[in-house]
C-alpha cells in the first residue's frame, strides 16, 4: 500500500499528538476525593463517642462566629507582615498582630502556586495538582464539596468583590458580586478601586453574613516590576487602610450577648524575588495568615507565628460557622481558634475533624487500617467516650479534666498523621497510560519518523503482509495478556482498564498491526544499508569524530541527569557546561582546519559560502562583505575567534539572570540595570543591542523589510521608554509613565507586514515558481519578524540575550558550520544545545514562577485570552524558538534542502523527544513523592508543550517541501 509522503507525516503527527495525550493523562495524577456522596450535609455529622446507653448528640456545635469578613491579597508575602518591614508597610495591622485580639500563623501554600488552584485548596481544603494551571486560564464551575457551598446550603448570606475566578467557580452562590479581571497585569489601581468602592455601603448593611474581598493590585505590582519596586509600599499601606476601615466598622456593629465576627487576612499565594508565583519556593508558598476577633484573648508582645498548611483554614471556618466539612479536605483544625471554647466543645471539634479525615483516608488508601493516623484515632475517639462518659454521670474531679487533655493531644496527633498521609497521597498515577503514551512515541520517532521525513514522495507501507504474519497475532495475544494482568493486579484503576471489552480489543488489533507495520518498515530500511558499503568503504568506514562523542555523550549524559531532582532544578547548569565544552570541541576543530591540515583547495569559495551571488548577475548580500572579511587571512583569524567570542557571550548572559532554585535569590546584572539610578545604563545596553539586532537581521531581507524592521526596532524603544524602562537622551527626568499601548501597536503593524511579506515570497516559491533564492528570502523574512516580535516582549535588560543570540547564530554559521563541513544532525544537535543553554539565559527555569505574564498584555488595553497566550508562551520559549527557526532557514538554504531539512527535523524531534521518555521510570519508581512530584511536574510541561511544538513544525516544514514533488 503506497501513500504519499506528506499523508504519512500527518498521520504520524495525529499518533504522537495521542501518544503524548495518553501520557500527560497518566502522569498528571488524579486528585484525591470521596466517592461516598457528592456533598457532605448536616444529617453525616457522626454522634458524639459515648460507650453509655443514653443517646449521643449528633448535631454540630454552635457556631463561634456571626460574621466572617475575608480579606485575600493575592500575592501577599510573609514577611510583608511579619518581616523587618512590616512595621512600616502594614502599621495598623502590625500593631493588631502584636497587641490586638489575634491568632497570627504563617501558611504554607502547596505548589503550583497559582490563583484558581489556591482559591480551589482554601475553600474544599483539598490539594489540586499542576493540571490546574492550565485551567487557571478559563475555570470552570467548581463541583466539588466546598465552603462556599455549604455556607450556601445553610443560608448563609454572601457577597463578594474581587478577583472574578470566583465568580466562575460559584456561579449563582453569592447574593451580590462584582467581578475584575485577574489577567490583565498592566492594570495595579482600578482593579483595587472596583472592589474598594462597594465597602462604604456593604459595611453599612446588616442583610449579608459572609464578606469575601479578593484584591489583585499587589500581584499585578509584583508581575511588572518586582517585590522591590517602589510601588509595593503604596500597595500595602492602602491595603492596611483598608483592613482598618473593615475592623472599625465590625466593632461599632458588634453588639452585647451577639456572637463575636471575625476578620480574616490571608494570601493566596507568596510572589519570588523576581515578582512572579507558581513555583515553590519560600516566598511563594509562606503566605501571612492573621486571625482577628474579640473572642480571642489579646496580645502582650510580637510573638513567632506558628506554621500552618493552608488547606486548615478550610475546616476551621466550617466549624467556626456551624457547618459540615467538606468531604475532601486535607486540612485539620486550627487549634487556637476555639481556645476559648469548653473542653467538650474543643474535643467534638477535633473528633469530627478527625472522622472526616479518617473516612477519606478510608476512601483513598486500600490499607487504611495500618496508616499510624487512623489507628491514633480509633484510639482516640474511644477515649472520648470514656471521657463523655464521665461528664455525662457528673464527673467533675481533676483527673476528669487530665483525661480531656490527654484525649486533646490524641486527636491532635491523629488529625496530624492523617492529613499528612493524605497530602503525600497527592494522587494516583496512571502508569499504564504513561507507558502505552510513551512506548507509541518512541516507536513512531525510531521507525516511521525516518520515512516521513524521508526524500521520497511515496511511502511503502507493508499493510497486508503484516496482517497477515504470525507475528501479528502472537502480539495480539501478548498485548490481551499484558492488559489482563495489569487490569486485574492494579491497585489503583486504570483509564483503558475501565473500557469495554469490544473497544480493548479494537486498541488491541489496531496496535498490533501499527506495530507490525512499522517493524516491518524498520527491517526494510535496515536491509537497504548493505547496498551502500562502497560507499562506505570509499569513505574510509564509519566513525566518530570527538565532536560526534561529545554531542552523543553530552545529549545522553543530559536525559540521565533529570533522574535527580536536584539536576532538575539546576539544569541550566548542565546546559551551560554542555555549551562551553562545545565551544572547545569547536575551536580544536578550527585549529586542526587552520593549522593542521593541508588545503589544497585554499582559495576555492564556490562549496564554502553562504550565500552567493548568482552567476546571472543577481546581487544577494554576502555575509561575508557585511562582516567587513574581504580575504582568506580574515576569514581564518574570524573562525578562529568565533568560538571564543561564543564562550565570552555565554559567561555575560549567565550573569545577566539568576536562575534555577539554589541561588535565584541572589543578585545578577539584571537587577542592577533594572535600579532607577543605573537607568542610563540600560538605555545604553537597550540601544546598542536594538542596533546591533538590526544590522544582524536585515541582511537577508528586502529593502521594504528593511524599513519596517528599523521603524520597528525604534517602536520598541519607544515602548520601553513609555512605560518607564529606558529613557531618551532629551529626557533629564524620569518621564510620565504609561503602559505604552500606542508604541507597542506601532510594532505590531510592521511585525505583521514583514510576515506578510516573507510569507507571500515563501508560497509564491513553493505555488508559482521553483525559485530557491526567493524560498530563502520568504523564510529569513518571517525569522525577521519573530525576531522583531520577540525584542518588543523581552523586557529591556533581556535584549542583549536576543542581541548575543543573533551574532552567535550569525557566526556559526558564516565560519564553523558551513566552513567545517558539519551535517545536518551535527548542525541540528547544535542548535538544540544553543536553544536550550538560552532558554535559561533569558531567566527561565523549570519553575513556573519565571514566567511572565506581563509580556501577554503588550499592547493591549483588557484581557484577550488568545493573543495574551501566544504572546506569554511566545516569550517563554523564545530562545529554543528562535534557535528551531534559524536550523530550518539555514538548512533550507543547502543545495540539497528538503533532505538536510528532513534530517536535521527528525534529528530535531527526537532529541525534543528522548528526554521525555526519562520521566516514566523515575515516576514509575517515585510516584508518591510529593517533592518529586511538585518539582517534575512543571518540567514534564514544558517538555511535553515542546516536544508537540517541534514535532509539528518539523512535519510541517517536511510536508511542504514534499508537496512539491511529483
Amino acid at each position: 500500500m503506497r501513500i504519499r509522503s506528506s499523508v504519512f507525516a500527518c498521520f504520524c503527527l495525529i499518533l504522537e499528538v495521542l501518544g503524548i495525550a495518553l501520557f500527560l493523562r497518566g502522569f498528571f495524577p488524579v486528585p484525591i476525593k470521596s466517592s461516598f456522596s457528592s456533598k457532605s450535609k448536616l444529617s453525616d455529622v457522626p454522634p458524639e463517642p459515648f460507650t453509655g446507653r443514653s443517646l449521643n448528640s449528633s448535631k454540630v456545635p454552635d457556631a463561634l462566629f456571626k460574621r466572617v469578613v475575608i480579606v485575600l491579597i493575592d500575592a501577599l508575602r510573609e514577611d510583608f507582615v511579619f518581616g523587618p518591614n512590616g512595621r512600616k508597610y502594614m502599621p495598623y495591622i502590625r500593631h493588631l498582630v502584636e497587641r490586638g485580639s489575634t491568632h497570627s500563623f504563617v501558611a504554607k501554600a502547596r505548589p503550583p502556586t497559582v490563583t484558581m488552584p489556591r482559591i480551589k485548596a482554601l475553600t474544599t481544603g483539598s490539594i489540586p495538582g499542576f493540571i490546574d494551571v492550565v485551567m487557571n486560564l478559563n475555570s470552570p464551575a467548581l463541583l466539588e464539596d466546598n465552603l462556599i457551598w455549604q455556607a450556601k446550603a445553610a443560608g448563609k448570606r454572601m457577597v463578594f468583590y474581587g478577583d472574578d475566578t470566583w465568580v466562575k467557580l460559584f456561579p449563582k452562590h453569592f447574593m451580590e458580586y462584582d467581578g475584575t479581571t485577574s489577567f490583565f497585569v498592566s492594570d495595579y489601581t482600578e482593579v483595587d478601586n472596583n472592589v474598594t468602592r462597594h465597602l462604604d455601603s456593604t459595611l453599612k448593611r446588616d442583610d449579608w453574613d459572609i464578606l469575601i474581598l479578593h484584591y489583585l493590585g499587589l500581584d499585578h505590582i509584583g508581575h511588572i516590576s518586582g517585590p522591590h519596586s517602589s510601588l509595593i509600599q503604596p500597595k500595602l499601606m492602602e491595603m492596611d487602610d483598608i483592613l482598618k476601615k473593615i475592623h472599625g466598622s465590625l466593632i461599632l456593629k458588634e453588639a452585647e450577648g451577639a456572637l463575636p465576627y471575625l476578620l480574616v487576612l490571608c494570601g493566596d499565594h507568596g510572589m519570588s524575588e523576581t515578582g512572579s508565583h507558581g513555583g515553590s519556593s519560600e516566598h511563594e508558598v509562606n503566605t501571612p495568615l492573621v486571625l482577628i476577633s474579640p473572642a480571642f484573648k489579646k496580645k502582650v508582645g510580637m510573638e513567632k507565628p506558628s506554621t500552618v498548611e493552608q488547606v486548615d483554614l478550610t475546616p476551621t471556618l466550617a466549624l467556626g460557622l456551624g457547618l459540615p466539612i467538606s468531604q475532601n479536605s486535607v486540612g485539620r483544625l486550627i487549634q487556637p481558634v476555639v481556645d476559648e471554647a469548653s473542653l467538650r466543645d474543643q474535643l467534638r471539634f477535633l473528633h469530627l475533624n478527625g472522622h472526616q479525615l479518617s473516612y477519606l483516608l478510608k476512601d483513598s488508601m486500600p490499607a487504611y487500617e495500618k496508616e499510624e493516623g487512623y489507628e491514633q484515632f480509633r484510639v482516640a475517639e474511644k477515649s472520648h467516650g470514656n471521657w463523655v462518659k464521665l461528664v455525662v454521670e457528673g464527673n467533675t474531679s481533676e483527673v476528669l479534666t487530665n483525661m480531656g487533655k490527654k484525649v486533646f493531644k490524641q486527636y491532635l496527633e491523629a488529625l496530624r498523621a492523617m492529613s499528612e498521609a493524605l497530602s503525600k497521597q497527592l494522587g494516583k498515577y496512571d502508569i499504564y497510560s504513561m507507558v502505552v503514551g510513551m512506548v507509541l512515541l518512541l516507536l513512531l520517532l525510531l521507525l516511521a519518523m525516518p520515512e516521513a521525513l524521508s526524500s521520497a514522495s511515496e511511502v511503502d507501507l507493508p499493510v497486508s503482509s503484516a496482517l497477515l504474519s504470525l507475528p501479528f497475532y502472537l502480539l495480539c495475544l501478548l498485548l490481551s495478556s499484558v492488559h489482563v494482568l495489569v487490569c486485574t493486579s492494579a491497585e489503583s484503576s486504570c483509564y483503558f482498564c475501565s473500557l469495554s471489552w469490544g473497544l480493548v480489543f479494537g486498541a488491541v488489533a489496531l496496535s498490533s498491526a501499527l506495530l507490525c507495520i512499522l517493524l516491518s518498515m524498520g527491517v526494510g530500511s535496515l536491509t537497504i544499508l548493505p547496498k551502500n558499503t562502497a560507499m562506505n568503504k570509499e569513505c574510509g568506514g564509519w566513525s566518530l569524530s570527538e565532536l560526534d562523542i561529545l554531542l552523543l555523550a553530552g545529549t545522553a549524559g543530559h536525559t540521565l541527569s533529570l533522574s535527580a531532582s536536584s539536576f532538575v532544578e539546576e539544569e541550566h547548569q548542565v546546559w551551560y557546561f554542555l555549551l562551553n565544552t562545545l565551544c572547545l570541541v569547536v575551536f580544536q576543530d578550527v585549529c586542526r582546519k587552520y593549522f593542521r591540515e593541508r588545503r589544497a583547495n585554499f582559495g576555492s569559495l564556490e562549496d564554502d559560502d553562504y550565500i552567493l551571488p548568482s552567476n546571472e548577475g543577481d546581487v544577494v548580500a554576502s555575509p561575508l562583505a557585511d562582516l567587513g572579511v574581504t580575504d582568506a587571512g580574515s576569514e581564518k583569524w574570524l573562525a578562529l575567534a568565533t568560538p571564543p567570542l561564543t564562550l565570552a557571550c555565554c559567561r555575560l548572559l549567565r550573569s545577566l539572570n539568576q536562575t534555577g532554585v539554589q541561588w535565584a535569590h541572589l543578585p545578577d546584572l539584571g537587577h542592577w540595570l533594572n535600579s532607577f539610578e543605573h537607568k542610563m545604563v540600560l538605555s545604553l545596553f537597550a540601544a546598542l543591542s536594538l542596533a546591533l539586532i538590526y544590522f544582524l537581521v536585515q541582511r537577508r531581507c528586502s529593502w521594504v523589510s528593511k524599513i519596517a524592521l528599523a521603524l520597528g526596532l525604534l517602536g520598541v524603544y519607544s515602548y520601553r521608554a513609555a512605560v518607564g524602562n529606558v529613557v531618551f537622551p532629551w529626557q533629564h527626568g524620569g518621564g510620565n509613565m504609561s503602559k505604552g499601548t500606542v508604541e507597542a501597536r506601532f510594532v505590531y503593524v510592521f511585525v505583521l507586514g514583514i510576515l506578510f511579506t516573507g510569507s507571500k515570497d515563501l508560497l509564491r516559491s513553493q505555488v508559482i515558481t521553483a525559485d530557491a533564492r526567493l524560498k530563502s528570502r520568504g523564510l529569513w523574512e518571517i525569522y525577521s519578524g519573530v525576531v522583531l516580535l520577540v525584542a518588543l516582549l523581552f523586557r529591556a535588560h533581556n535584549l542583549p540575550v536576543l542581541c548575543c543570540c543573533l551574532l552567535v547564530q550569525t557566526l556559526m554559521a558564516q565560519f564553523i558550520w558551513k566552513k567545517l563541513h558539519y551535517d545536518a544532525a551535527q548542525t541540528t544537535i547544535m542548535h538544540y544545545w544553543f536553544g536550550q543553554a538560552f532558554f535559561y539565559f533569558q531567566g527561565n527555569s523549570n519553575s513556573i514562577a519565571t514566567v511572565d505574564i506581563s509580556v501577554g498584555f503588550v499592547g493591549l488595553e483588557s484581557y484577550v485570552e488568545a493573543p495574551a497566550f501566544f504572546l506569554t508562551a511566545l516569550s517563554t520559549y523564545a530562545g529554543p524558538l528562535l534557535w528551531a527557526a534559524h536550523l530550518v532557514c539555514y538548512l533550507s538554504s543547502e543545495k540539497r534542502s528538503s533532505v538536510a531539512v528532513g534530517h536535521g527535523c527528525y534529528c530535531l524531534a527526537l532529541l525534543r523527544s528522548v528526554p521525555a521518555a526519562a520521566y516514566v521510570v523515575l515516576v514509575t519508581a517515585l510516584r508518591y513523592h510529593l517533592f518529586i512530584w511538585s518539582v517534575f511536574s512543571p518540567k514534564l510541561l514544558y517538555e511535553s508543550m515542546h516536544t508537540l511544538l517541534t514535532v509539528a513544525i518539523c512535519l510541517f516544514f517536511t510536508t511542504m517541501e514534499q508537496s512539491r514533488r511529483p
